[in-house]
């Protein structure tokens, strides 16, 4: 059956310059693939595109400059785009960041007591996908090759589990809003016959070294060092292509700490605090974290077997 991760077709990757984004464009590129990519950072763009060009110059390899937040920069960028490539086959609107509050406040307020903190969490990992698809998504409808096409939009486990602590309670939002969002799209597009050939994926990648943690630019993997239950990005970019070859909804990455069973145990027991009536978060609750604990263990077990 046919998919998108064929030679000659086209992938435009969003946060192409480095981590997930510039590894999930390498493997198009090991597959023959054309590539847009498009990054906030112009000097770790241009050594990617180098990088990847290099890697069969008879394929076209193009980058733009790009803030996600930036919507005439975006329109301007589709236009070129549009102009450039013969067909867009797959877009990955994965560019995303975390911020950090400026306030001084305890560590538990100071997130609530800052709205630009907020602002530009929402501005690039929200509105930046939801940028992306106003402005592409045009172009993905209106092509005359009515093949298979695919989107994917990179979401985080922290949107489902939504665990505190981390002082960036902003980031989890953002990346629920991105799950709630990616499975209406999906919704939208599946139920349209005139875009049923457009399938819609959201990428939940685990604990992966990146530009976030540290691993900047289009780097050789072999030279990076890593904690040793983190993944490499490319491990993450191996799992997106096998979740659009078997056209999976839902492409869960799991890491070297946890496993599927271990990430189903948690998801489910965050979704049952709601049917439960449990307090929120009642896995991090000091009168239900040691039952929570016992219990998730127990039900990845019985996963396991």
């Amino acid at each position: 059956m046919d998919h998108v991760i064929q030679a000659k077709k086209t992938a435009l990757i969003t946060g192409a310059a480095s981590g997930v984004g510039f590894a999930v464009a390498k493997r198009c590129r090991d597959e023959g693939m054309h590539l847009a990519l498009l990054d906030i950072d112009e000097k770790n763009l241009a050594k990617a595109k180098n990088t990847l060009a290099d890697m069969d110059p008879c394929l076209m390899t193009e980058a733009y400059v790009l803030d996600v937040a930036d919507v005439p920069l975006w329109e301007e960028t589709a236009r070129q785009i549009a102009q450039t490539f013969p067909d867009i086959d797959l877009v990955v609107l994965n560019a995303g960041k975390g911020f950090k509050p400026d306030r001084q406040d305890s560590k538990n307020l100071k997130p609530w007591l800052d709205g630009n903190y907020w602002r530009k969490t929402m501005d690039t990992n929200v509105y930046g996908p939801l940028n992306g698809l106003n402005a592409l998504l045009p172009i993905l409808i209106s092509s005359k090759a009515r093949t298979p096409k695919s989107i994917v939009i990179t979401g985080s486990k922290q949107g489902i589990t939504n665990p505190p602590g981390a002082g960036n309670p902003a980031y989890n939002a953002s990346k629920a809003a991105i799950k709630n969002l990616t499975e209406h799209l999906a919704y939208d597009l599946r139920s349209d016959p005139s875009t049923a050939h457009i399938s819609v994926h959201l990428l939940i990648p685990g604990w992966t070294w990146t530009g976030l943690m540290g691993n900047v630019g289009p780097t050789n993997e072999e030279d990076v060092k890593k904690p040793a239950g983190a993944w490499y990005p490319s491990q993450v970019a191996e799992e997106l292509l096998n979740g659009l070859k078997t056209r999976s909804f839902y492409i869960v990455c799991p890491d070297g700490e946890t496993d599927r069973a271990l990430d189903q145990a948690r998801m489910k027991w965050a979704s049952e605090d709601v049917v439960e009536g449990r307090p929120a978060l009642s896995r991090w609750d000091e009168n239900w974290k040691t039952r929570a604990e016992e219990m998730i263990q127990m039900d990845a077990e019985s996963r396991r077997v």
